[in-house]
């Protein structure tokens, strides 16, 4: 019998053993995804104990807390830090079979060398130990992405955003590590909410000049894009949680477009439309950038609108999405591609039935580039163990593994980063199985060359960003 989460941890044959130590281990990070602030990083916040750092803005926490019986008072309310703690640690136990369950440890061992089990009874002792630890320079924002080898991270930025704090990072040269902006304009392409002709009125006032109509709607638009180009932008990100391609002009768009800025209301047809013309046009620029387009597809968010109304959105009240639009997908993608301006795409799904869809249609719009259409890695409820294998086995089956861009962390904590420690480990367990089956040639050098590219390399020549 193996010891819980020993060194060899999901390491199940001596080749997965030798390409992770050998090859993966080590490796340096780019994450290319994730929701930390560039203001954190530019004023290297510190924090002022384990549950600041661990629980706050975690809603994969938020959301096993509830399931467990744990009152809001001890998850977002106003119970102290230190029995919200408690909270979490006497629901570590119950999360057997849960992805948290693993996560929690990695990171109490890698981060705080804490190899004790978290439970009711060690809760004290575990917490005095990480808030000793966290008084130490390395655990400030800063030094917890060079602790885990971070040489660049992407974060996720409003087109509206003056990205100061990245220029900020990008002057220090006391920090060599990339804090690079992502551009996701959901609020440009959202026509359908409220808050759509607020966000046209602030970008009026970002870009300093006057948005008459839809053309110069999308003239402000491209030159957001340019202005995060300048700051290091190399990728785009849409969350797209409703359909997504309904034929459309360009006077349909500029008709949709003035009705809702005049006050009118517009069809859920029309929303579609309207959305549509917006990320052909975006798409467009991002292939003249040389940008990569991501696409999350799938959510089906804020469903407890009690909770919502007083918590707020995002906050552990989503799910996965059951609409179909695998045709919607071809015809975005054709879109752009009859001209020649398709730029790079990764393709997220939340819905794990979708992956052979994702990852045949990747298939059909591949030209010029090594992977240009990527079928992007386990997703939100899918960045489990499981979830992880039928993402790579899908992707081997269909396409080229080869190629893939790997691993992100998509996470609010600093602390995610051993999510990347346990990817490679589950790669490097695929591979050895292939290879003590014989189903892989026993190279060694081949197959660790493999694994250090979907670990870093590719996603860094993909993007083009060097280090």
């Amino acid at each position: 019998m193996k010891t819980f989460m020993d060194d060899d941890f999901l390491l199940e044959t001596e080749t997965a053993r030798r390409l992770y130590y050998n090859y993966a281990k080590d490796m340096p990070i780019l994450d290319y995804h994730c929701h930390l602030t560039a203001k954190e990083i530019a004023e290297n916040k510190r924090f002022s104990n384990i549950t600041e750092a661990w629980l706050g803005e975690d809603h994969y926490k938020w959301r096993v807390l509830r399931a467990n019986g744990v009152s809001e008072d001890y998850i977002t309310g106003d119970k102290t830090d230190k029995e919200k703690f408690d909270k979490w640690s006497e629901t570590v136990p119950h999360l057997i079979g849960n992805p948290l369950f693993h996560w929690t440890y990695l990171e109490l061992r890698r981060c705080f060398g804490i190899t004790d089990l978290l439970h009711r009874e060690s809760a004290d002792e575990i917490w005095r130990i990480c808030n000793q630890e966290i008084q130490k320079e390395s655990f400030s924002a800063r030094g917890l992405i060079k602790q885990f080898n971070v040489k660049g991270l992407c974060t996720t930025d409003d087109p509206l955003d003056d990205l100061r704090f990245h220029k900020q990072i990008e002057e220090d040269e006391s920090f060599d590590v990339k804090v690079l902006p992502t551009f996701r304009p959901d609020g440009a392409l959202n026509i359908q909410l409220d808050a759509f002709t607020d966000w046209v009125h602030r970008l009026e006032h970002v870009s300093n000049q006057r948005i008459d109509d839809y053309d110069s709607f999308l003239e402000m638009l491209e030159s957001r894009v340019e202005y995060f180009h300048e700051a290091g932008c190399r990728l785009s990100d849409h969350g797209l949680d409703a359909p997504f391609f309904e034929a459309v002009t360009m006077q349909e768009s500029r008709n949709i477009f003035m009705k809702v800025m005049d006050g009118a209301s517009i069809t859920e047809k029309e929303a579609t439309q309207f959305r549509t013309g917006v990320l052909t046009y975006l798409g467009k620029v991002y292939a003249k950038k040389g940008w990569a387009m991501q696409l999350h597809i799938g959510g089906l968010r804020n469903t407890n609108t009690k909770m919502v109304e007083k918590i707020g959105p995002n906050t552990g009240y989503d799910s996965i999405a059951d609409f179909t639009y695998g045709n919607a997908l071809a015809c975005l993608l054709n879109e752009l591609e009859k001209t020649d301006e398709l730029p790079k795409t990764i393709i997220y799904n939340l819905n794990p039935r979708d992956n052979y869809m994702v990852a045949s249609m990747a298939g059909n719009f591949q030209s010029g580039f090594p992977g240009k259409i990527q079928f992007g890695t386990a997703w939100w409820f899918n960045d489990h163990r499981d979830g992880m294998v039928d993402q790579i086995k899908t992707l081997a089956n269909v396409g080229v593994l080869t190629n893939f861009v790997g691993m992100l962390t998509d996470s609010r904590s600093l602390l995610s980063y051993t999510r990347h420690e346990y990817f490679r480990r589950i790669l490097c367990n695929v591979f050895g199985h292939w290879v003590e089956n014989g189903e892989v040639p026993n190279d060694m050098k081949w197959n660790g060359k493999i694994i250090q590219d979907i670990a870093f390399n590719n996603i860094c020549n993909y993007l083009g960003i060097k280090f």
